[in-house]
C-alpha cells in the first residue's frame, strides 16, 4: 500500500460533504500535495494511496452500513502494512475500533470550545510538541472509545478522557476538531443532521471565538514530516 512517490497522494475518506479537510488543506496544496476525497459508500481505492486521512461525521462508528464496514476494513489494511493514518472525531473512533477498542456513548456531548489537556506523553509528542496546555480547540461528538492496546493516549478534556492517542510512529486518532473553519462551523450548525445536537446548547456557537489555522498548520505539517514524503 505504501508507494512514496511525488507528489504524494494522500486518499480521504469523507462521510460528509460539509465535513472536509478545512484548514488541512491548505497545509496539503501549500505542500503540494495531491489528495482525493472519498465519500462514504463510494468504492476505495485502497492500493492507490501513500497516506490515509479519516474524517468525522454525524454517524456512530457502530452504525452497519456497508459503506463504514468497507472502510473499516480499508484501516486494518493500512494499520498492518504501516501506512500512515490520521483519523479526526469519527476518524479516531474508526481507527480505535480497527485496532480492537470499544466505541461507545460518552457521558455528554461535547459541542463548541472546549479545552484541551495533553498528558506527558502529549506535551512531548511531534504533533503537539510547543503547544500550551490546556488548549482550546472546537469539539463536536457525542461518542467516545477506549484506548486502543499499545497506543499513548496524549490528551484528555473534562468532558472526554481520550482526546487524542498516537499508534506505532505515524498513526495518530484526534477527537476534537483542529481542521475545522469559521465557515465549517456556522455549516454544520445548520445542517438539518446537526439540529438536535443544536437543540441541546445553551445558544448559539461562537464561529469565530478563535482561528485554528495556526494550530492545524502545525498538526498537519508535523503529521506530513512523520510520513518521509
Amino acid at each position: 500500500m505504501l508507494r512514496w512517490g511525488y507528489p504524494m497522494a494522500i486518499l480521504v475518506l469523507r462521510h460528509e460533504v460539509f465535513e472536509d479537510l478545512g484548514h488541512f488543506a491548505e497545509t496539503l496544496v501549500r505542500r503540494n500535495l495531491s489528495f482525493l476525497y472519498n465519500d462514504l459508500g463510494a468504492p476505495i481505492p485502497d492500493d492507490a494511496f501513500e497516506a490515509l486521512v479519516i474524517m468525522g461525521g454525524p454517524m456512530s462508528a457502530n452504525d452497519p452500513t456497508p459503506g463504514l464496514k468497507a472502510e473499516l476494513g480499508v484501516i486494518e489494511r493500512a494499520l498492518a502494512a504501516g501506512t500512515p493514518v490520521l483519523g479526526i472525531c469519527l476518524g479516531s473512533q474508526l481507527i480505535a475500533k480497527a485496532l480492537g477498542a470499544r466505541v461507545y456513548r460518552n457521558r455528554e456531548l461535547e459541542i463548541g470550545w472546549e479545552p484541551v489537556h495533553f498528558t506527558d506523553a502529549g506535551r512531548a509528542d511531534p504533533l503537539f510538541r510547543g503547544m500550551k496546555s490546556p488548549q482550546t480547540f472546537f469539539h463536536w461528538h457525542g461518542e467516545t472509545f477506549d484506548l486502543p492496546a499499545g497506543a499513548e493516549w496524549l490528551a484528555w478534556s473534562e468532558k472526554t478522557r481520550h482526546q487524542a492517542y498516537r499508534y506505532g510512529r505515524n498513526v495518530y486518532g484526534i477527537q476534537f476538531h483542529p481542521e475545522v473553519t469559521a465557515p465549517m462551523i456556522a455549516e454544520w450548525s445548520a445542517e438539518p443532521v446537526n439540529c438536535g445536537d443544536v437543540e441541546t446548547l445553551d445558544g448559539p456557537i461562537d464561529a469565530t471565538a478563535i482561528d485554528q489555522l495556526p494550530l492545524a498548520r502545525q498538526i498537519a505539517e508535523r503529521w506530513l514530516d512523520l510520513l518521509g514524503g
